[in-house]
Parts: structure tokens; sequence; C-alpha cells
């Protein structure tokens, strides 16, 4: 499919979407009500994200997007180089330094027939993208405050039910946890597996930090481009790394806690259903706070946006 020009910069000042082949404003995007993305949840998407004009580990992102595409049996009219060059517009478009950037896939609408069309096989995919502000799992302010996790007893969907590295929109018992949050004074929440170890929560996963050693979930979870960052910076700072179950009693005796996400990087947290950590923020954390940030200004990891 031939893409349109490169959009000018600030030609939806604030945000942009990419929809039907062309640079629209955020509010003139639409989805149809008979797509199975939106009747069925039936649709695969990734967030990558920029900060000061740059996208951070976007061939990364597109990678696990590809991945997904090919697992849920659906395809995109866009080569990758096409599709680097519709986020890119999308950011220039918007005028943003600092952007949330999504690329969605849904099944699309069904064709009409006598009887009703149910063979997801039949349907035409359909593919948008959109740039807007920097989403924050938590702002600044609220990371140096201190975030408040509470571990809510909802088992997350079983892997062997809907493979977790598939990003998708199956959230509803996150979202029911963070009501389980919200009615207890928390700030945010995670789940559990059906074998009560600690899993991952609304857009992010779970670390602890127990006697110097980093530890977070080995399976039922996406694996977050930002979780692949910390693992990998625990390598690159010689901090010891156990990927591993994650039991609920252990999380709560941990010496620190963090989140990693592309909503904030590495996000510390101050206590867990309102009992204070030892540590906050603990000095492990601090450290690969500081490396994810330094990590962003690194040209290997920076995909640099032409804004004219």
């Amino acid at each position: 499919m031939t893409l349109p020009p490169t959009p000018p910069t600030g030609l939806h000042e604030g945000g942009c979407a990419f929809a039907d082949g062309a640079y629209v404003p955020l509010s003139e995007a639409k989805v149809s009500l008979f797509d199975w993305g939106f009747t069925r949840s039936d649709a695969t998407y990734d967030v990558a994200s920029t900060w000061e004009g740059a996208f951070f580990r976007l061939d990364t992102h597109m990678d696990r997007f590809f991945a997904s595409l090919e697992k849920m049996r659906m395809s995109i009219p866009y080569s990758r180089e096409a599709l680097r060059a519709i986020l890119h517009g999308c950011v220039r478009a918007s005028g943003l330094k600092d952007c949330y950037v999504a690329m969605v896939c849904t099944r699309g609408v069904p064709p009409p027939t006598k009887y009703g069309a149910r063979d997801p096989r039949l349907a035409e995919n359909r593919f948008y993208a959109y740039a807007l502000p920097y989403v924050w799992i938590a702002p600044p302010d609220k990371q140096r405050e201190g975030i408040d996790l509470h571990i809510s007893e909802r088992v997350r969907i079983a892997p062997e039910s809907v493979d977790p590295t598939v990003k998708n929109y199956h959230w509803i018992d996150l979202v029911q946890s963070l009501f389980d949050a919200y009615d207890r004074g928390r700030d945010t929440s995670c789940v559990v597996d059906a074998q009560g170890n600690v899993a991952e929560g609304p857009g992010f996963n779970v670390f602890i930090v127990k006697d110097g050693e980093v530890r977070t979930a080995d399976r039922g979870v996406l694996e977050g481009v930002s979780r692949r960052t910390v693992i990998e910076l625990c390598g690159k700072l010689g901090i010891p790394l156990r990927v591993a179950p994650l039991p609920v009693a252990e999380v709560r005796a941990a010496d620190e806690v963090f989140l990693s996400s592309t909503g904030g990087g590495v996000l510390p947290i101050a206590k867990l259903d309102g009992v204070p950590l030892p540590c906050f923020p603990g000095p492990v954390t601090q450290r690969l706070h500081d490396a994810y940030w330094a990590l962003r200004k690194e040209p290997a990891y920076r995909d640099e946006v032409d804004y004219g």
C-alpha cells in the first residue's frame, strides 16, 4: 500500500492518528462498532515512546508487534520500514517531543452474509497508529511522594488460555484489580496467577529486590520491552538477577519493589497495601532507574524524529 506524503510538523498539534491510510486528528480516528477488535477484543498492539524527540528501542517494539501479528494470524499492509515511517509521521504531525506511540491491528469487520459471519478468516484486518502526549504509570511527583501498590487477589488470565507474550486488550482482570486498589485507597495494583504468585499489573511488570538480588516473574506475563531493558541493565551493572515465580509472601518481605513500563521506565514502590517497604527508593532500584534514563540518551537506542 502506498504511504501518504510525510506530514508537516504540527499538522495535528497535540496528537495525531493514522487511520484508513491517512494522518488525521485524534478526534477523527474511528473504529467500526462491528470490528471484532471492539466486539471481541480480537486485536493486538504495541506501544513505543519518544522522549526529547527520539524513539526508544523502536526496533524492539516493532519486532514484538510483528511477532504478535503472526501469532494472532493477522497482517498489516505495510512493511517494517513503512511502519517506521508511519510512526515517525504521527509523532512529527503531533509536534510533540515526549509521546506515547501506539500501533494497533484489529481483526476487522467480517463480510455481510445472510446468516452472519463467524469465521475470523473472513475478516479484513485493520491497522491504526497514533501519537499522543507521554503517558505515565505514575508521574514523577507521585514517584517521589511514593506509590502504594495493592496486591489484588484477582487471578490473571492463564497463559494456557491467552498467550501473554502477545500484547492484547484482555484487561478486565487488570481493570477490576485497579478498582480493588482504589477501594482501599491505594495508587495502583497487580494481580496474581493461579498458583498465587504475583504476575503483572495494568501496563507494567513487577520486580522485587531481596538481599541485593533482583527478581521478576518467569511466566504468565507480558515480556515488556522495559522489563527486558531492566534485565539487560542488571547484567551490565553486575546486579544479581533471578527470573522465577514471585510468591506474594516473598514480595511482601522484599527490601525493594519497583515496576517497569514504557510509561515511566523504572518506577519505585514505597508501600505495599499501606505498609512501607524497608527501602524507598532502594539503592538497587535507584541504580536501575538512573541507568534506564541514561540509556535513553545513548545513540544506539535512539531513533530520532525529523521535525523538519
